[in-house]
Order: C-alpha cells, then sequence, then structure tokens
C-alpha cells in the first residue's frame, strides 16, 4: 500500500509563510529586490575581480569564486520563492523537489569548503608570510576551489537517495519555503531515524568540522595579529580577515541551528526563519560586506567602471 501511494505521489505543494496573503505583494517586491541586488551585487565582485589585474590574488580568487558560487545558490530557491507568491497552486514535481533539494545542500556544502579555504589562505597569509607565495600558488588557489565544488556535490547524495526512497502518503503538502531535508521527513508516513541520523552525521561533518577548522585558523590569526608591534599593522592585518569572519560568523550560526540536530524540526516558525537567513539575506549580506570593507575592491570597482565610462565617452581636445 505504501509502495503504491509512494509512487502516486507526483508533486509536493509549498505552503511558504502562512497567513501572509494579505502582504504577499510587498514580500514579492522585497525578495524581488533582494535577489536581484544579490545577482547585481555578486556579479559586479566576480567580473571585477576576474577583469582587473591588482585583483589577481589568492584572497581574491577565492572571493570571486564565492560570489559565483552565491549566483547559483540564490537560483536553486529564490525564483520559486518569488513564482509561488504569484500563484494560487504552489505546487513542485516530486522530482523537482528532490533536485531543489540537492542543489542547495551542495552549493550550501561547497559554501562551507569555500569559507574554510578562505581562513586557510589568510593563516598562511598573516602567520606563514615568508612562505605564503610559494605555497598559495594559483595552481594550488585552483584546486582547493575544484575540490570545493566536488566535495560540495558529493555530500548530500546519500541523503537524497534515502529520502527518494520514503513513502510520503498522499499527504503533499511542505511546511516550509522550499523543499529540503526537514521538511520533507516531516512528511514521510514511515520511520526516519536512519534518515535523521545519517542527515545528522554528514551534516556535522559538513559543517562543524569546516567551522571548527575556522576557527582555530582564527585563533592562530588573532594570536599573530596581537604579536605585531604597532597598532596600525594589527589594524591591517585583521581587516582583510574581518569581512570573511562576519560572513563565517552569519552563516555557519543559521546553519548550525538548522541541520546540527537529532530531531527532524524544532518549530516551523524558526526552521522559516532561519531558511531566509542563510538562503537570502547571507547571499544578500556578502557583496555589501566584502565591498564596503575592502578598499582595494572598491579602487577596482572604480578603475573597471570609469575606464569603461571614458571609452564610451569621445574625447575632447
Amino acid at each position: 500500500m505504501d509502495q503504491h501511494n509512494f509512487s502516486s505521489l507526483t508533486e509536493f505543494v509549498l505552503l511558504g509563510f502562512p497567513n501572509v496573503e494579505h502582504i504577499g505583494g510587498c514580500l514579492f517586491v522585497l525578495l524581488l529586490l533582494a535577489y536581484l541586488f544579490t545577482i547585481g551585487g555578486n556579479t559586479l565582485i566576480f567580473l571585477v575581480i576576474r577583469l582587473d589585474a591588482a585583483l589577481h590574488k589568492p584572497m581574491y580568487h577565492f572571493v570571486s569564486v564565492l560570489s559565483f558560487l552565491e549566483l547559483w545558490y540564490t537560483a536553486t530557491t529564490i525564483p520559486k520563492m518569488l513564482a509561488n507568491l504569484l500563484s494560487e497552486k504552489k505546487a513542485i514535481s516530486f522530482t523537482g523537489c528532490l533536485l531543489q533539494t540537492y542543489f542547495f545542500h551542495s552549493l550550501g556544502a561547497s559554501e562551507c569548503y569555500l569559507l574554510t579555504a578562505m581562513a586557510y589562505d589568510r593563516y598562511l597569509a598573516i602567520c606563514r608570510p615568508l612562505h605564503y607565495p610559494s605555497i598559495m600558488t594559483t595552481a594550488l588557489c585552483v584546486k582547493m576551489a575544484a575540490g570545493c565544488w566536488t566535495c560540495g556535490f558529493l555530500c548530500p547524495i546519500s541523503e537524497v537517495i534515502l529520502v527518494s526512497q520514503l513513502p510520503f502518503c498522499n499527504y503533499n503538502e511542505i511546511p516550509h519555503i522550499f523543499c529540503d531535508f526537514p521538511p520533507l521527513l516531516s512528511l514521510a508516513c514511515k520511520d526516519t531515524s536512519t534518515n535523521v541520523l545519517v542527515d545528522f552525521a554528514v551534516n556535522a561533518f559538513i559543517i562543524l568540522v569546516t567551522f571548527l577548522f575556522i576557527m582555530a585558523s582564527y585563533g592562530r590569526i588573532i594570536g599573530a595579529v596581537l604579536k605585531i608591534k604597532t597598532a596600525a599593522g594589527r589594524r591591517k592585518a585583521f581587516s582583510t580577515c574581518a569581512s570573511h569572519l562576519i560572513v563565517v560568523l552569519i552563516f555557519f550560526g543559521s546553519i548550525i541551528f538548522m541541520y546540527v540536530r537529532l530531531k527532524k524540526s524544532y518549530s516551523l516558525t524558526l526552521d522559516r526563519t532561519l531558511a531566509v537567513v542563510y538562503s537570502v539575506l547571507t547571499p544578500l549580506a556578502n557583496p555589501i560586506i566584502y565591498s564596503l570593507r575592502n578598499k582595494e575592491l572598491i579602487q577596482a570597482i572604480k578603475r573597471t567602471f570609469f575606464k569603461k565610462v571614458e571609452k564610451a565617452s569621445p574625447t575632447h581636445h
């Protein structure tokens, strides 16, 4: 009977935020603006770093990869969220739901690894400055970035396979703003303790190991910065890390609460709120944090933009 019901389930309905029909238009506009700003900001940072030779350094290489990753990370969820705010029937196919979950987690895991690679880069630059150029070569940067993407896309495969085997007994309303493992498990009409355990193991490995590595790197970095004799030197050394540390704390702060737990869900409202933080606000904040806190990047944006303007305008003698 379970197998029959499972095979007859062809789509899910995303309930989104409950009781927001009266402000649906405002939510749509806010989300659309956030998405456009995220696309614009991250595209600008990616292109400027790629086009400006002065920024062809390991630190900016990783920032550009992060901006590129954020474009895809937001594309997996926000367009569907926008469409659901406008449509009466907020349906997503069974396969579409599994694909959305897979890509969202793949890109999220890739971001965890990438933020770890960035922490290692800052650790080498500040704690081992003499060896830094010989260790952090262009080839190593490319290999590390490729490794982050590869590991990220391999991590959620076991979770997706396990979820795809669950019977859902024709109850198809997902109490969430997009497809994800915790709300999917709450719909299954079968014991999901194996799924919860596998999710916990995979997420604890990805999130906690990378977060602890980043914090250990920053422990060493802070120790090295405090040994610098001048206040100006200390400020300069730590300013290159501050942006990255802010991004790390916002991103990991929300996903640790959401995914490293031995329960299907804490509260649906909390889950939805946290989902907005790591799926919308963090990708939106990244370009602001990196550009506003980085004079070198701001100067490169001006150079790239004004150079284009000067070329476009006719010259007067």
